[in-house]
C-alpha cells in the first residue's frame, strides 16, 4: 500500500483553538461535532473508519490529519473530517497536537472509477504503520460531480514538415521566430525569412550506440541556453554563446515527463522504445510504476493526478497514493496534458489506438478518475508518432508520418473554446 506524505489540511477556527487544549478536549470536539454528523451522507461510512482506527490506537492522546486525493469538494471534505473526529470522539480518542500524542494518524480520502476509498495509516512510535482502509459506492452517494459541458475543439497548426525522420520539435521564447527540429541524428534550426521557414544550421549529433527501431527523443528549449535534447542513452545541450554548437554525452539522466512546471521525471529504457517506469523525484512517495511510453499530468488543488499510457496496453492513474486502471478507453500510446480556458481547465489529448494507418487525436477531461470525451477527434493523414506538452502547457506538439507520401509533419494542438 503506498501513502501520501503530509499535505496542507484546513481545520475550522474552532477546531484548531481545541488541539491546542488536550484536556477532555476530545469530549468537547464530539459534543460540538455530533449533530453535524448524524446528519451526515457519509454517516455509516465515517463509522466504519473510525472503527477501525479506534481498534488500531486505542483510547488515548492522538493526532489526525485528514488529506484529499478524490475529487470531493472542499465543503464535503469538511463534513467528512468532522464526521470522522466526531466518531473518534465517541470512542474514546482525544485529539492533541503531532508532538504530544501517542499515535498519528493519516486518513487518505482517495478513489477509484467505482468507488470512494478512505484509507488510515495508523503509526505508534517505532513500529510498522498500520493501514485500514472502507470503500463506499459512488452510485450510492449523492454530490458526485460531472465534467463541465462547455464545448471544445481542437486547434492543429502545421509547423514543419520534412522528408527526413521527426521526433520532436521545439519553438524557444513562446511561439517565435525560430523553430529547432529534432531529427534522428541532428538538430536542424530554423528561421523564418519572408513567410518562410528557413534551415540555417544543422549540428550532428554523434552516438556510440545504435538507436533502437522505434526511436524517440525530445527537445526542449531553455532559459539560460537554447536547447536541451534527450534521446535514449544521450543527452545533449548547446552552448550559450554565438557561434551556436552543441555538447553531447552518453547519459542515463531522468527525461522531463511535461511542460516545465511539472518536476516529475522518468527514466527511458536506452535499448527500447519506453519508459522504465521509475520515476524521479516521485508522486509524493509513488516512485514507480509499469513501464510507459507517454504520461499527461492532471492538476488538482492539493495534488496532481498522473496519467501513463503504458506498455502494457492499459492507462495507469496516479495520485500519490493509488496506482489505478482505468477503463477501455482507445488510448494508443502517446497522450498529454495540455492547460486551456475551457471545462476545467486541463485535458488530456489522446492519441487513438487503432490498426487503421490514420490515427486520430482526441481531448479528454478527467473530473473524477474516469476521463470523458471532451472534443471532437481530429483527424491526421497517417500515424501519430510522439505527443509532447511544450513548455508553457498551453499547447502540444504532434509528430506525424504521413501513410500516403512518407514524409513527417509537425503540428501544434491547442484546446480552443467554442
Amino acid at each position: 500500500m503506498h501513502s501520501a506524505t503530509n499535505g496542507p489540511v484546513y481545520n475550522s477556527r474552532i477546531l484548531e483553538m481545541l488541539l491546542r487544549t488536550p484536556c477532555a478536549c476530545g469530549l468537547l470536539l464530539w459534543l460540538l461535532l455530533a449533530p453535524a454528523a448524524t446528519a451526515s451522507q457519509w454517516s455509516t461510512t465515517e463509522n466504519q473508519l473510525a472503527q477501525k482506527i479506534a481498534a488500531a490506537t486505542g483510547p488515548g492522546a492522538v493526532s489526525v490529519n485528514v488529506v484529499n486525493r478524490s475529487s470531493l469538494g472542499q465543503a464535503e471534505v469538511d463534513e467528512i473530517r468532522r464526521g470522522l473526529l466526531a466518531e473518534l470522539g465517541a470512542m474514546g480518542v482525544h485529539f492533541v497536537a503531532e508532538d504530544q500524542a501517542a499515535a498519528t494518524v493519516q486518513i487518505f480520502l482517495s478513489e477509484n472509477l467505482r468507488s470512494y476509498v478512505w484509507v488510515a495509516e495508523v503509526r505508534q512510535g517505532n513500529n510498522e504503520p498500520s493501514v485500514v482502509m472502507v470503500s463506499v459506492p459512488r452510485s450510492g452517494v449523492e454530490g458526485v460531480h460531472q465534467p463541465s459541458s462547455t464545448p471544445m475543439t481542437i486547434r492543429k497548426t502545421l509547423l514543419w514538415s520534412d522528408e527526413n525522420r521527426i521526433l520532436d520539435l521545439a519553438q524557444p521564447g513562446g511561439k517565435s521566430q525560430a523553430l529547432i527540429v529534432l531529427e534522428a541524428d541532428r538538430i536542424v534550426l530554423l528561421a523564418l525569412q519572408s513567410g518562410h521557414w528557413q534551415p540555417t544550421q544543422s549540428l550532428v549529433i554523434p552516438h556510440r550506440q545504435p538507436w533502437p527501431r522505434d526511436l524517440r527523443g525530445r527537445v526542449l528549449p531553455r532559459k539560460d541556453h537554447l536547447f536541451d535534447v534527450y534521446l535514449p542513452g544521450v543527452f545533449c545541450q548547446s552552448t550559450t554563446a554565438a557561434p551556436l554548437g552543441m555538447s553531447c554525452r552518453e547519459s542515463d539522466d531522468p527525461w522531463p515527463l511535461s511542460s516545465d512546471e511539472f518536476a516529475l521525471r522518468g527514466f527511458y529504457a536506452a535499448s527500447r522504445n519506453f519508459f522504465t517506469g521509475v520515476l524521479a523525484p516521485g508522486i509524493q512517495k509513488q516512485t514507480t510504476t509499469s513501464p510507459f511510453y507517454s504520461a499527461a499530468p492532471v492538476p488538482r488543488d492539493r495534488y496532481t493526478l498522473w496519467l501513463f499510457s503504458s506498455a502494457d496496453g492499459q492507462i495507469h492513474l496516479l495520485d500519490g497514493m493509488t496506482d489505478q486502471i482505468a477503463g477501455k478507453l482507445g488510448w494508443g500510446s502517446d497522450i498529454a496534458g495540455v492547460r486551456s480556458s475551457c471545462g476545467l481547465g486541463w485535458q488530456v489529448l489522446a492519441a487513438s489506438q487503432s490498426n487503421r494507418p490514420d490515427d486520430t487525436v482526441t481531448a479528454f477531461q478527467v473530473a473524477d478518475r474516469e476521463p470523458v470525451v471532451a472534443s471532437p477527434a481530429v483527424d491526421f493523414n497517417g500515424s501519430v508518432t510522439a505527443l509532447w506538452s511544450e513548455t508553457d502547457a498551453t499547447s502540444a506538439v504532434a509528430v506525424l508520418h504521413e501513410s500516403e507520401t512518407g514524409r513527417y509533419e509537425a503540428y501544434r494542438l491547442s484546446i480552443a473554446c467554442q
